[in-house]
């Protein structure tokens, strides 16, 4: 969501007591991060934000500046942060390649629905449009990928900017905004007045509650025999976890999970089928095809879900619960769409629903998971070769630490394998990219995770690839003594990429192997302990050295270089064709 400042709008217009203290633009952002009860930001400096930076070195105490390596690594930390702290990150970083650097990040925020803040220096307004030293359009790049994209050329619209920023990143349907902040706007003077935005108009966070299709959804879900509920994120991003664990429970109905929103139901819930998607578990992909009435809670049915579009649900009555007009049948057309905030619309059909019994519905699901269990995760979690598998590392992970920390993982076999084979006993519990599918976003993502949830235990799981494109996070875990217990699961492949190679393209492994470093003399450098686990007496005791040691540890876990993940749903296949073996 895009609109130009308006000055109507602005707090200058609106008749608001001007008295107060006269300051630097630069010290008015300061002050109003404080007022939106910020505490952390990540970020890096340079000449276009200096006088910002140099304010902030004033607030060292109330606001903790996390500085990385990288602005990409910004804006990833940013995210963890949001994401499993619910609150929003923050990112402060100069003009031209540090603001774009930051893009890759603001395009995963936008479709994974994260709320962060990038506030970015610019050269100055006289300066504009004239190509000036690291001057770019950050406003016109970064429009398609945010909520709201807004240049601040005058001191005095810096507290309503970053009010309505928050406003928008956090509210409705989360994600990014980009503030693009003039050199000459952080060093003008101005008064400060602590300002609150509560309503932007034309935007309309969350539609109302509509009760005729409350009614209608709770009618058909009554009179179901085979009801599938799908849950996504939104459960998380709403705080609806018990709400969903009350609707799914009164009506005895089983849930598959997306990728992101694995933990908004335990793992050993009994109306817990498992994961959805291209990777995902057996039963719940293909009961998605056998189901009499589907229902979406919090999800956009992404291509990796569906599968063949064509073939997806065409027996099912499907209802979808969203608070993004824009999702409803924009991939799938629904019978009912319940918009709304999905910890209003769960509580508001849970009251209408009936106590039900599914007995025979969810045993079929017991022949799926008896013949995956048989064919893949058995053969995965206890391998008959002495060689380490990916599945019984990211176990014997979540086994040590009681399945009570927080996931972080990479993108690629890495990503699949942790989602599947860790467990989730508490909520805001996997943090990924999973719209964009971000190499190199895991490390500075937990990076932030351990910041934002400081009392867990953040557990990252990357390729060999993936964390190569972000290590020099490395020194900023160093610096910070942050508390990431690293996993690389080393395959010396671009592993995803070699797999479809494998399965597609007659095992032509076109430029997927890698020549991979000394990853215990990288850990040496950066003074992080380490260990590599090649037998699995190895690997025994790098855990226990890992959980049990404070602040950082690396683990490099040498695994099979050729295994595959699955199941898998191929390439323009329906979900309900699931391969179990290749």
């Amino acid at each position: 969501m895009t609109h130009d400042h308006k000055k109507n709008n602005s707090p200058l217009s609106q008749g608001e007591d001007r008295s107060g203290t006269v300051i630097t633009g630069a010290e008015v952002l300061m002050r109003s991060l404080q007022h939106q009860g910020v505490s952390t930001i990540f970020g890096y400096p340079g000449g276009s934000i200096m006088p910002v930076f140099d304010v902030l070195y004033d607030y060292r105490k109330s606001l903790n500046h996390i500085l990385v390596r990288h602005e990409q690594g910004a804006a990833h930390a940013a995210q963890g942060f949001a994401r499993v702290s619910g609150q929003v990150g923050v990112c402060l970083v100069t003009s031209g390649p540090g603001a774009t650097n930051t893009v890759t990040g603001i395009a995963d925020a936008m479709i994974d629905s994260t709320p962060i803040v990038i506030i970015a220096g610019q050269v100055g307004t006289n300066f504009l449009g004239t190509d000036a030293f690291q001057e770019v359009d950050l406003v016109g790049i970064t429009q398609p990928i945010t909520k709201w994209s807004y240049q601040i050329r005058r001191a005095e619209d810096v507290a309503w900017a970053v009010a309505r920023a928050f406003y928008i990143a956090k509210s409705g349907r989360p994600g990014p905004v980009v503030l693009d902040f003039a050199k000459n706007a952080q060093l003008e003077k101005t008064e400060y007045i602590p300002t609150k935005v509560d309503y932007v108009r034309s935007y309309l966070p969350a539609p109302e509650m509509n009760p005729e299709a409350i009614q209608q959804a709770a009618d058909l879900i009554n009179n179901a025999e085979r009801p599938l509920v799908l849950v996504g994120q939104g459960v998380e991003l709403g705080n609806a976890q018990q709400e969903l664990c009350t609707f799914i429970e009164k009506a005895e109905m089983p849930v598959g999970c997306t990728l992101l929103g694995l933990s908004a139901l335990p793992t050993e819930h009994p109306l817990n089928k498992g994961m959805l998607g291209m990777h995902g578990n057996l039963g719940p992909n293909v009961n998605t095809n056998n189901c009499d009435v589907l229902i979406a809670v919090g999800m956009r049915f992404d291509d990796r879900v569906t599968g063949k579009l064509a073939t997806y649900a065409k027996q099912a009555k499907i209802i979808h619960f969203d608070i993004d007009p824009a999702e409803i049948d924009k991939n799938v057309k629904v019978d009912i769409a319940v918009l709304g905030d999905c910890k209003e619309t769960l509580a508001a059909i849970t009251k209408l629903l009936k106590a039900a019994k599914h007995e025979e519905w969810l045993e079929s699901f017991l022949p799926y998971e008896q013949e995956e269990e048989e064919k893949v995760i058995r053969p995965e979690l206890h391998p008959t070769s002495s060689v380490l598998s990916m599945g019984e590392v990211v176990r014997a992970v979540s086994e040590a630490t009681n399945h009570e920390a927080i996931l972080v993982n990479d993108v690629g076999q890495n990503q699949m394998m942790s989602a599947r084979y860790f467990k989730y006993s508490k909520k805001r519990s996997i943090v990924t990219s999973g719209g964009l599918g971000t190499m190199g976003f895991a490390l500075p993502a937990a990076i932030g995770a351990t910041f934002g949830c400081p009392d867990r235990m953040v557990c990252v799981f990357m390729g060999d690839g993936g964390f190569q494109m972000s290590l020099q996070e490395l020194g900023t875990i160093m610096e910070q003594k942050s508390p990431v217990k690293m996993i690389i699961l080393n395959n010396n492949f671009l592993g995803n990429v070699r797999q479809w190679q494998a399965m597609f393209f007659d095992h032509r492994y076109s430029f997927t192997p890698m020549m991979n470093p000394d990853y215990m003399k990288i850990a040496s450098a950066y003074d992080i302990p380490a260990r590599r686990a090649v037998t699995r007496e190895d690997l025994k005791k790098a855990i226990e050295d890992m959980v049990t040691t404070d602040g950082p540890f690396l683990l490099e876990a040498c695994v099979d270089e050729e295994s595959n993940v699955l199941p898998m749903t191929p390439p323009g296949g329906s979900v309900n064709q699931m391969l179990l073996e290749c």
